[in-house]
Order: structure tokens, then sequence, then C-alpha cells
């Protein structure tokens, strides 16, 4: 699995890029390949406030509905709007065009309790 060394991760296998006082959010390509081919992603509103662990849209794939979590609390500033008629991105790039939210955080320190990628992969053997 492709794990880049850039990026903080969660247990619920959600991805964290770092841009300033902004978070890029997206799901890991662990993720996208357990799920399998996905068909449709619910994402929420720019403007809408989330906290650190709260569920803030779905991942519909041809097996499954998965919640995705926030990784970190903040303002959803950005969604991707290209998934919208372009969900396999998230499949063929998880962690590039198949990003799904950006968020201005609320408490950068909340990065803190997420995992390296050395801890995150480990957590995938």
């Amino acid at each position: 699995m492709n794990v880049p060394s850039d990026l903080k991760y969660t247990k619920s296998h959600e991805w964290v890029r770092v841009d300033g006082d902004t978070a890029t959010i997206g799901i890991t390509d662990h993720a996208q390949s357990e799920l399998g081919d996905i068909v449709f992603v619910e994402l929420p509103t720019a403007g809408r406030a989330l906290s650190a662990e709260e569920s803030f849209g779905t991942v519909e794939s041809v097996k499954t509905v998965s919640d995705l979590y926030a990784p970190i609390g903040g303002e959803v500033v950005a969604t991707n709007e290209s998934l919208g008629a372009q969900s396999e991105l998230v499949n063929s790039d998880p962690y590039g065009s198949g990003w799904l939210i950006k968020v201005k955080m609320s408490d950068p320190g909340q990065l803190g309790g997420l995992m390296d990628p050395a801890t995150y992969q480990a957590s995938l053997d």
C-alpha cells in the first residue's frame, strides 16, 4: 500500500496534509482498495463546522457505504467538486485529485493525536 511520508493518518484510514492553517483531508490508498470501486461521495458544504472525529460524509462503493470522519476540527473551506462527476478519482488518485475536503483548523494541536506514516503502516500489517 502507498503511505506517503508527508501526511498524518487516522485509525479510520483518513489522511491529512497540512498547508499553513488549512488541512486537506482524504481517504488512504488502503481504504479505497478495501472499499472497491467508488460510485458516489457525499461531502459537507463549505462553511460547515466540524469537530474532530465527527462524521462529515460518506463514500459509497459497489460493496458498501462507509462514513468519513474528521481527523481534526475546523471549518470546511472547500470540497472537491470534481468528485460529483468523477468519484472514481478517490480510487485512482487518493492522495492527489481524489482529496475530499479542506478544513481551516481550529486547533492545530489536534494533529499531535494523529499517526505518523510508520505507525499507520504498522497498523496495516
